[in-house]
């Protein structure tokens, strides 16, 4: 009769064990599904917004959005901005069909490619945005620009592990390097969707000049628009392999929480900032 009981009382636990995990991973599915639907559309608006004022030869509207987007006579900078805005189309597509396990199991050869392109283009438009950022400027405070430094140095350095444990064959830890790879790169477009939030929430600017673009929360945004990804994914990965149900609860709550945080600043962007930006073009 114990034997029976401690039994049933190992079949429940493991049962709960199960759900709990499942669970937790289908939480980190749907924020990945919200993460990828909001970048598809940054990716159309950067397309339609600076694709289509080039093939009108209205370059003057991207020095609505950039600083000195476009500046008459700075052949060179001129393209040096245009390949930064390429590339950052072509990251915000090829980034998350990269994560994607469908993907990479069925289609190993488009994987390849795609990695490539993507951690070439990000190596690049790092080193582009720390040359458009000294020769050009940039909007906010110096500690900002210290923010987008250390964001750009990630990125090179985060490719370089991709490939590195790529190379060496240890996919496991390959695949976490990429993970954190799509985090920083996609730090840019936290940092607009954090922002529109926030906006959302105080119905106004709080916390910062909207005059300078500067201010404690901005300083905070910038930061934490990589760090907090990155050490959001670090306690994901931890509750994972951890066999603490209290855990792995506590992740999935809290990880839904930002899912659903982040999906109301991407709605927010698309419908005050994306969207307004393409029908005026």
């Amino acid at each position: 009769m114990e034997n029976e009981m401690n039994e049933a009382v190992l079949t429940n636990t493991s049962n709960i064990n199960i759900s709990v995990d499942k669970t937790l991973k289908g939480v980190g599915q749907f924020w990945f599904l919200v993460a990828f639907i909001g970048q598809f559309i940054f990716a159309f608006y950067i397309t339609t917004f600076y694709g289509v004022s080039a093939i009108k030869g209205n370059f003057e509207m991207w020095n609505s959005v950039l600083p000195s987007g476009y500046i008459p006579g700075d052949t060179i900078g001129n393209i040096a901005v245009a390949m930064h805005v390429l590339f950052a189309a072509i990251i915000t597509l090829c980034g998350p069909l990269q994560l994607i396990p469908q993907i990479r199991n069925r289609m190993p050869k488009f994987h390849r490619f795609n990695g490539r392109l993507y951690m070439i283009t990000a190596f690049i438009m790092a080193l582009g945005g720390l040359y458009m950022m000294i020769t050009r400027g940039a909007v906010g405070a110096f500690i900002t620009h210290i923010s987008l430094a250390i964001n750009a140095l990630l990125i090179v350095i985060f490719v370089i592990q991709t490939v590195r444990f790529a190379i060496a064959r240890k996919i496991n830890i390959h695949r976490r390097w990429a993970i954190r790879l799509f985090l920083v790169v996609s730090g840019v477009w936290f940092y607009r969707v954090g922002l529109m939030l926030w906006l959302f929430i105080h119905g106004g600017p709080v916390g910062f000049d909207m005059e300078t673009f500067s201010g404690p929360f901005l300083t905070f945004l910038s930061f934490s628009t990589y760090l907090l990804p990155l050490f959001v994914f670090e306690l994901y990965s931890f509750a994972k392999e951890k066999s603490n149900t209290t855990v792995k609860i506590a992740m999935s709550v809290g990880l839904f929480i930002l899912s659903c945080a982040m999906a109301v600043g991407i709605f927010v962007a698309a419908m005050g900032m994306w969207l307004p930006r393409i029908l005026n073009v």
